[in-house]
């Protein structure tokens, strides 16, 4: 595809989308789909690195988690962000791409470390990277570490795949007449409260001038049709 919009992305997924409509756990099905538009993005000539949250299988913050020590909850997640990154790997392999996962929590039977320059060297071989077990520091989140990895690796954007097709100022699912956005500054995001991403997260996007797109990962075109400069989603700038 001549003139991308973007020549390297980050896609951020929750754990949750894995689930599918299990609601829990990891449907092969919808790995499959998610493996197939990342193809389509690497196959387009987009360099892609990915990073996933592991609430499909346990999230730290959540009332199941109640009682338990944060940092031990914490570590936990990072665990099933490494669960969820096998799985993606094992997909994308069986569709021939080559995948490279790197873990910020020391696993050499399962995943490299992480290391910057190797993590870029792998996206100039066209290889997609995953970024496993967050930061590798309790009381992060995902997101930041989805902020953290796009500035490390010089990503031109974030892709931010949702549900639903953009941010909205309440949740569409529940309220027919919510309104989309279609565009937004990083302050609007904060000021509003859109939990779009956590605090920590759009302030380090915010201060770094790194742009972020909220789209819905269940059309397998999207990503795509982002690459192509079609005005997909909400824009975060």
């Amino acid at each position: 595809m001549a003139g991308l919009r973007f020549k390297r992305i980050l896609l951020k997924l929750s754990g949750e989308m894995l689930a599918g409509s299990q609601g829990y756990g990891i449907q092969p099905s919808v790995v499959d789909d998610i493996a197939g538009q990342i193809q389509s993005a690497q196959q387009a000539g987009a360099e892609v690195a990915v990073v996933i949250g592991g609430g499909n299988i346990f999230r730290g913050l959540s009332d199941e988690a109640a009682g338990m020590e944060r940092t031990v909850a914490d570590y936990m997640g990072m665990l099933a962000t490494v669960l969820n990154a096998l799985a993606l790997q094992n997909r994308l392999e069986q569709r021939g791409c080559h995948t490279r996962v790197q873990s910020a929590i020391e696993m050499m039977e399962l995943a490299e470390p992480y290391i910057r320059r190797k993590a870029v060297r792998h996206l100039e071989k066209g290889r997609v990277v995953i970024f496993a077990a967050g930061t590798g520091n309790p009381y992060f989140s995902t997101d930041t570490a989805a902020a953290l990895r796009a500035m490390e690796i010089h990503a031109d954007v974030i892709l931010k795949g949702t549900k639903v097709d953009g941010i909205y100022d309440k949740d569409p699912e529940k309220h027919p007449d919510a309104l989309k956005y279609e565009e937004l500054s990083y302050f609007q995001v904060l000021e509003k409260d859109l939990a779009v991403m956590d605090n920590t997260a759009i302030t380090l996007c915010m201060d770094n001038k790194l742009p972020m797109i909220v789209f819905s990962a269940r059309d397998p075109e999207n990503i795509r049709r982002l690459l192509a400069g079609e005005p997909i989603g909400t824009l975060v700038h």
